[in-house]
């Protein structure tokens, strides 16, 4: 390209794979540690890494070639390794720029790995940037993962697809305090209150009383602009990892065990008073139906490479869907590499066959 160098690989025969980490998102802690254990597990052997921090507070892409453990500890920021970067919309670069001394530089990218959390990153907004530049994405694309993300339409899309779902009443502002009194007493306390788009529980609230509504409508509201109130599911969550595109590996179902509360951000990360089962403690007919209606949402959403469905399973064993991940968690003791594991697949090898499934073995 005119006046801009290309950056060609130092060993040709390996395919560069970049790592986007952080972002602009409430789950930008998250997103480090996973994005840590990802670019670990590379295998350096067949790829070059590249490694993509994008600052929390700014939004500004970096280029980070310092120690990948500053990561967790979101120390890569301070080290003097970042250079700034953004993706060039030319489709033959498919790749980053950057300003050098001598003019721009572009760093051809084979495919890119956005191991970002939550808004502005699993919402389907990296995901359009990217395929925008011709950078091959691995996971989902820009509707799986925008719809993914939406409570609602998700919901939509599974109960179109045959899956049961939660009764759910949709709030805007501004909203009627008194319809909005009268619709949660149709759905029936206790309820949940939730923002429509927002991962990791944040925002969420379990209502048990009417005087608690408003409250937790308003805490939502300050998660997005669009709130849902659901019926509560008597029962317990499962979850399913899928991974793949023409032919699916569905992994095992795991069971998450409460002792109080719901599974909410603390519990997900720390849990303290819960518990997760992996293979789930259910009769195997009913973990076969689990893995079916898993692979039967991942179709409907259109998912690709990866995704974890949870669900809901009850005590009359019906199952009702609950959400899916586009991006779920991938640290070596997170539930999707977990689900994983126990197919035989080991951290290593899933993430070497993600990568597979974008760039050819």
């Amino acid at each position: 390209m005119e006046g801009i160098r290309i950056i060609e690989a130092g060993y040709k025969e390996k395919k560069r794979i970049a790592v986007l980490f952080g972002g602009c998102s409430t789950e930008y802690e998250v997103s480090l540690q996973s994005a840590h254990a990802v670019i670990e597990n590379i295998n350096t052997d067949l790829y070059e890494r590249v490694m993509i921090g994008i600052s929390k507070k700014t939004g500004q892409w970096y280029l980070y070639e310092g120690n990948i453990d500053n990561i967790p500890e979101d120390k890569w920021l301070c080290d003097g390794a970042c250079t700034p970067v953004w993706v060039s919309t030319d489709r033959t670069v498919h790749g980053i720029c950057y300003q050098g001394e001598d003019g721009i530089h572009a760093i051809p990218l084979d495919a890119a790995f956005p191991v970002l959390h939550g808004k502005n990153g699993e919402d389907g907004t990296v995901q359009g940037l990217l395929e925008l530049a011709a950078i091959p994405v691995i996971g989902c694309g820009v509707l799986a993962s925008s719809v993914g993300m939406d409570k609602e339409f998700s919901h939509r899309v599974a109960a179109a697809a045959g899956v049961p779902v939660a009764n759910t009443v949709q709030v805007t502002r501004p909203y009627d305090e008194a319809e909005i009194r009268v619709c949660a007493g149709r759905l029936g306390y206790p309820l949940f209150v939730k923002p429509v788009r927002a991962g990791s529980s944040f925002g969420i609230t379990r209502v048990c009383r009417e005087k608690e509504l408003f409250a937790a409508i308003e805490n939502a509201f300050r998660h997005d602009s669009e709130v849902i109130l659901e019926e509560q599911i008597n029962g317990f969550e499962v979850g399913c990892a899928v991974l793949g595109n023409e032919e699916l590996i569905v992994g095992e179902v795991d069971e998450i065990e409460l002792s109080e509360g719901f599974f909410n951000y603390e519990e997900k990360y720390t849990l303290k008073t819960s518990g997760i089962h992996v293979p789930a403690r259910i009769p195997y007919e009913k973990a076969e139906e689990i893995r079916h209606t898993a692979a039967v949402i991942y179709r409907a959403l259109k998912c690709r490479d990866f995704a974890r469905i949870d669900m809901f399973l009850t005590p009359e064993g019906k199952i009702y869907f609950n959400e899916v991940n586009t991006i779920p968690g991938f640290t070596a003791h997170s539930r999707y590499p977990g689900m994983m594991r126990e197919t035989g697949i080991s951290f290593k090898e899933l993430i070497q066959q993600l990568i597979e499934l974008e760039v050819g073995a």
